[in-house]
């Protein structure tokens, strides 16, 4: 249960994250000149696109975490992951930017933004659920957290089940600015924007704490350690043992 109110918790007070990030694509969707129905069903579904691309990432990350589980490399993971998180906000985005994956990442990031903008020239229900499928790939620092989270349960229904809920958390306040655009300023999304660094190195802290296992109710609770299960020969080789 703790899971799900971590990832409820992430999404919606990550979500004024999304308003320094996310905000200029939602701000920007071209709602404004329908009708209140048509206004909300489109939306409801830009937002539903966002939910199922991080659903399908929880699916993704979710499975990679089974498998560490499945080996009883839960916990170290958790703690890899924690450590890997606090280290990315240390070192400089300059420095990052003259790694070789960096021109690759960008030329990603440039097709998914002209793809993007194919889709603001449309205007039915479609091409919004397309708009928020392809806003869920953007690079952005809370939906990585939450793939941590996803990674982290250790099971491919329980990462999806995450991500879903991270993304329904985020859906009251990104609803109210794409529906409201003038809620918040320009100034607001920067304070917000600039504060984020530390919500990440909070959650990543966190994650450490849970793989260590401490017996914290909802911070570190006390997991057991999966062993391998021995295979059939060996089981058939004490069998024979024990009946000589």
């Amino acid at each position: 249960m703790e899971y799900i109110l971590a990832a409820i918790s992430l999404g919606f007070l990550g979500s004024f994250h999304c308003v320094g990030m996310c905000g200029p694509i939602a701000l920007a969707l071209p709602v404004h000149q329908q009708s209140a129905p048509r206004k909300i069903l489109s939306i409801l579904a830009y937002n539903s696109g966002r939910i199922i691309t991080y659903t399908l990432f929880g699916a993704l990350f979710g499975m990679i975490g089974q498998s560490f589980a499945l080996f009883g490399y839960q916990q170290k993971l958790s703690i890899i992951i924690g450590s890997l998180i606090l280290i990315a906000l240390l070192i400089p985005k300059r420095l990052i930017n003259t790694l070789p994956v960096s021109t690759w990442f960008y030329r990603l990031l440039n097709t998914l933004k002209h793809n993007l903008y194919l889709q603001f020239q449309k205007r039915g229900i479609t091409s919004f659920l397309s708009i928020g499928l392809l806003n869920g790939l953007l690079p952005c620092g809370l939906v990585y957290m939450g793939i941590a989270g996803a990674v982290a349960t250790g099971s491919v229904l329980k990462g999806m089940l995450f991500m879903a809920v991270f993304g329904v958390g985020t859906l009251p306040f990104m609803f109210a600015i794409s529906y409201t655009s003038h809620l918040v300023t320009m100034k607001t999304r920067n304070i917000i924007r600039k504060s984020m660094p530390v919500v990440i190195g909070i959650m990543a802290v966190l994650l450490i704490f849970r793989g260590l296992n401490l017996g914290i109710n909802y911070i570190s609770p006390k997991l057991m350690e999966d062993k391998p299960m021995p295979n059939s020969t060996s089981h058939k080789h004490l069998n024979c043992c024990h009946k000589n």
